[in-house]
């Protein structure tokens, strides 16, 4: 083999390697920022581990991409939750178009280092929504705080956690059934 062979077949495998990094990288950061809670990136589980006595308050905002004709806010802007006990919040969005709409909601924790420590059982984050025109819908979220947050050094001075919601039309912007 030549010397030049050898150096453009190092270099196409390096081109190779680093485009297949390139593709992989988006899920694998998504992978690690819910494992580790990074950027307020929140968990899933299935059922909450039970009631602390310990309270914290849950704050919730809510924001509309403006290419997105939808009127969306929490109904309550803030709860005191027993950490560990399941909770529940919910949230109204108004189609304010003469057309159907479908949106899919992006969601992180502050402060981040709550993130690992708050977790959605279930959510209407997780799917996208479609509402008709004028169509206003109720949309639940249950959730918990994970009680190892009381252990957590870093996290000992937190005493309200925002969960933030900001809704985008949904990719390709067609209807979902």
């Amino acid at each position: 083999m030549t010397r030049n062979l050898r150096t453009a077949l190092l270099a196409a495998l390096g081109v190779c390697t680093m485009t297949g990094v390139g593709f992989a990288s988006v899920p694998l950061y998504r992978i690690f920022c819910e494992a580790t809670g990074l950027d307020g990136t929140t968990q899933r589980g299935v059922r909450a581990p039970g009631s602390t006595g310990h309270k914290i308050t849950i704050a919730f905002d809510s924001n509309v991409s403006p290419k997105l004709a939808w009127k969306f806010a929490p109904e309550r802007r803030a709860d005191v939750v027993d950490i560990g006990g399941r909770d529940m919040a919910f949230f109204t969005a108004t189609n304010l178009s003469k057309e159907p709409l479908t949106g899919t909601a992006s969601f992180n924790v502050t402060p981040s280092v709550a993130g690992k420590y708050f977790t959605k059982i279930q959510c209407f984050c997780f799917t996208q929504q479609t509402l008709k025109p004028g169509e206003t819908v109720r949309m639940p979220v249950l959730f918990y705080v994970d009680p190892a947050i009381l252990n957590d050094p870093d996290a000992k001075d937190v005493e309200e956690i925002t969960l933030s919601y900001t809704f985008y039309p949904a990719e390709g912007g067609n209807p979902t059934s």
